[in-house]
């Protein structure tokens, strides 16, 4: 600004008195052109009327004092009465003097010009049509190497894969892919890929789709294994959905509602640092269904750190989701609800906290009561309650037998859930801002199932069953919110206990044990930033049995993540 003034002041030096009529007309031309270069600033809102008056005050105010000291200094001889003499401006101090103002001001006014075209988007109506700024693209990459190590002592051929022989109709056709692998260790370089769009449809409308690899029966996993011999992989729809935000006065998001294949929309204990807890849900799970968000302001905040969506709020989310449908047999259902606390301190502290209620419905086995109990005889319904897919853990009940000549009716050809699932859950997280920039977070997830009946599992289990109902896991992290960026890294360290029917194995963490439940273990790592939206990320877990025949699994994950 002192630059500019003294700018001014030079340029309207020359304004006192008067000179030759061309000299003078020059000058009249320079003092016009400074007005209005000041004026427009003002109109661009780069300067204020305030700022532009004290310029040219003051510049007025310098311009006389050189005046003054010029006429101190200068001619002795006299001047005629109607004849006032001021210095001579030479043509190549007007060119300095315009090459500084523009040297002063282009970067600014570029600047402002150019953020202004991009806002406005000068020429692009005419270049794209419309129809092209509804859209959003997103995605991410992750290459992984997996290592998975079997602990010594593991016993072989000790647990059943109760997946394999449900597809393969009984233990028998299942042959050797009837028994999980304790013995072996495993080395798997893996990738996952995912690509997203989000449109807007209207107002406060959208619509999105996500594709990704994987499995498609495998509904906790993005994964796809390399060394296919060269196979395309699966590409799979992942999301389908819409979502509808309605936003108050003051951009508060106090309702979403969303409907088809969406993300998970339960708080599960997660921050910045990471998706969340995976006590209850895999943090690759979409849920197909509907849901509901109704979030309410927790008293007056301060609008410059509150970011409208997360600080001093409460919130209720309820959801329903059909699981399996059947036209056999009663459909299969999660229905659940949470409410819960969002609380941004005065010194950036965070707490969040969730108490949910998940019921399930029609989750439970139907036994094959007729003839010898094989599946020959079994009818359609009892074939729809068996679960689409398990990962291993859960109290199951054999649905039907096996109905072979060397054993016949004493091997399960069909197993299925035992219990009901009605489960409890709570979440909560404090992040403390006191090392700030780097943040300590502590975070605890408890989870128990209420609707387990011991003497109804007992009956359909075939023999006493002792409940196993709660699943709990405590986690800290330390390091930059996101390390998404170039030497940012941040470092965390969990401890977790999963009992066999505390929660569904199916939907629980993919990677803890490989997958499922009854086990208890703790697992640590972090993540390092190698440049923008670049970052790697390692993980040791470490997870043996609680209740069974001796089975401990170690897991070495090494990740590159980008995303785009």
């Amino acid at each position: 600004m002192a630059n500019k003034t003294r700018l001014m002041a030079l340029a309207l030096s020359g304004l006192i008195g008067s000179v030759q009529a061309g000299e003078k007309e020059e000058l009249l031309k320079l003092r016009n052109t400074t007005t209005n270069l000041i004026k427009q600033l003002v109109k661009q809102g780069i300067l204020t009327d305030k700022a532009a008056n004290e310029m040219i005050k003051q510049a007025e105010v310098e311009a006389g004092q050189q005046a003054a000291a010029a006429k101190a200094a200068g001619q002795k001889e006299a001047v005629p009465a109607d004849e006032v003499r001021v210095a001579y401006v030479p043509d190549f101090v007007k060119d300095e003097i315009r090459q500084q103002v523009r040297s002063e001001l282009r970067e600014e006014v570029v600047g402002d010009v150019m953020q202004k075209a991009k806002n406005e988007q000068w020429g692009l109506p005419n270049a794209l049509p419309e129809w092209t700024r509804k859209f959003k693209l997103s995605g991410d990459i992750r290459l992984r190497s997996q290592h998975d190590y079997q602990a010594p002592d593991n016993i072989p051929n000790s647990y059943l894969d109760y997946q394999a022989i449900n597809d393969a109709r009984g233990v028998t056709n299942a042959g050797l892919d009837a028994f999980y692998n304790t013995t072996e260790d495993r080395q798997r370089f893996r990738e996952r890929l995912r690509i997203g769009i989000d449109a807007n449809v209207a107002d406060s409308l959208k619509a999105g789709i996500r594709l990704a690899t994987g499995n498609q029966r495998d509904p906790v996993s993005t994964n796809q294994n390399l060394a296919n011999y060269g196979n395309r992989y699966d590409f799979t729809v992942d999301r389908a959905y819409l979502q509808y935000d309605a936003i108050d006065d003051n951009k508060f998001k106090w309702l979403t509602l969303s409907g088809g294949r969406i993300k998970n929309p339960w708080y599960t204990g997660g921050g910045e640092f990471t998706g969340g807890s995976e006590l209850v849900w895999d943090t690759d799970l979409s849920f197909e269904g509907f849901a509901a968000t109704l979030r309410h302001h927790l008293g007056e905040t301060d609008r410059l750190m509150d970011n409208g969506d997360q600080s001093h709020q409460a919130y209720l989310t309820v959801g329903a989701f059909p699981l399996q449908e059947s036209s056999f047999s009663s459909d299969k259902w999660l229905l659940g609800g949470q409410a819960g606390m969002d609380w941004l301190f005065a010194n950036q502290d965070n707490l969040k906290l969730g108490a949910a209620y998940f019921d399930y419905v029609n989750m439970q086995a139907k036994q094959n009561t007729t003839g010898s109990g094989t599946c020959d005889t079994n009818n359609r319904a009892n074939t729809a309650s068996r679960p689409e897919f398990m990962q291993g853990g859960n109290t199951l009940a054999t649905i039907c037998k096996e109905g072979t000549r060397l054993a016949p009716g004493t091997l399960p050809a069909m197993v299925g859930l035992a219990s009901d699932f009605n489960i409890v859950n709570l979440n909560a997280s404090y992040d403390m801002a006191l090392f700030a920039p780097y943040h300590l977070r502590f975070s605890g997830d408890y989870a128990r199932n209420i609707g387990f009946d011991k003497q109804e599992v007992s009956r359909l289990y075939g023999s006493a069953v002792d409940a196993k109902t709660t699943a709990w896991q405590f986690r800290a992290d330390f390091g930059w919110p996101k390390a998404e960026v170039a030497g940012h890294w941040n470092v965390f360290a969990a401890y977790k206990y999963v009992g066999r029917d505390a929660v569904l194995d199916a939907f629980t963490d993919s990677d803890f044990h490989l997958g499922g439940t009854n086990f208890k273990g703790w697992f640590i790592g972090g993540n390092y930033g190698l440049m923008k939206n670049v970052w790697l990320t390692g993980r040791w877990l470490t997870a043996d049995m609680i209740s069974g025949p001796t089975w401990g699994v170690d897991v070495l994950q090494m990740d590159i993540n980008t995303q785009f």
